[in-house]
């Protein structure tokens, strides 16, 4: 009875999460007022040097990614003043769980909700309730390789893995853009195998004459395109950009750049 009454109670915290993230789905597409992005920061690797790196942030580090993404919209006609507000939110103490590796389709199912579940229990903010939320982890310098950071349409939520130095800031907020874009229905534009973006969705100037090497990345895309086989990860979002196709799956139809 116990265990009947828990799983009923799991069920309606879910059905309560999925309503409300059809809900900030639906507003997002439209385009018709601002959508609030909460990032919150994790100590993904308990270093003391991680946590001190944290508790360096501050609001103003990311907006940035305001900035770029007003510029972005503006491009493609769309006028709404401050498509997205930032706002850093305070630090959270546990790791979400870990994506199944080469999992089945039942397994990334139940991975999806549990996340799901996991990010509104450590979703609280202050302020107006969060359309968006990015979970950043963040992990010392040194670490040899990061996991894949991730975006999910559904939950409208990221889980990214970021450097904790001030050098690697500018690409962070890139990753965390491209992870963004994903929360609002923007699909990868580069080859998984080999990481290398896609001509020409994954350009960001696919009608140059000389293909390569190019001079800024489509965020989807994720690099910039050097030669065939070998390209840059963006340094800064000054360094990206937003290709027609990326736009037409996030809702920009209003205009082509």
């Amino acid at each position: 009875m116990w265990r009947l009454l828990r799983i009923s109670i799991l069920a309606l915290i879910l059905a309560t999460v999925a309503l409300s993230s059809w809900r900030a789905s639906s507003r997002a597409s439209a385009w018709d007022g601002t959508l609030y992005v909460a990032i919150y920061p994790i100590n993904a690797d308990g270093q003391a040097r991680t946590g001190e790196y944290i508790a360096t942030l501050d609001h103003d580090d990311f907006d940035i990614m305001e900035t770029w993404f007003d510029e972005q919209a503006r491009t493609y006609g769309v006028e709404l003043f401050r498509p997205i507000q930032v706002r850093l939110s305070e630090p959270v103490d546990s790791l979400p769980p870990s994506p199944p590796e080469q999992g089945n389709a039942i397994e990334n199912a139940l991975w999806s909700l549990k996340l799901r579940y996991w990010a509104w229990q450590n979703g609280d903010t202050d302020g107006p309730a969060p359309d968006i939320r990015l979970f950043a982890l963040y992990h010392a310098p040194g670490t040899e390789r990061l996991a894949h950071s991730i975006g999910l349409r559904k939950g409208m939520l990221g889980v990214t893995n970021l450097f904790a130095t001030r050098h690697a800031h500018g690409s962070n907020t890139v990753v965390l853009i491209h992870e963004l874009m994903h929360t609002l229905g923007a699909t990868d534009k580069y080859d998984p195998g080999t990481l290398q973006p896609v001509f020409p969705d994954g350009f960001a100037a696919p009608e140059y004459r000389q293909r390569y090497p190019q001079r800024q990345a489509e965020i989807m895309g994720g690099r910039i395109p050097l030669t065939e086989s070998s390209s840059d990860i963006p340094k800064h979002l000054m360094h990206t950009m937003v290709g027609p196709k990326t736009a037409m799956e996030i809702g920009w139809r209003s205009a082509v750049p």
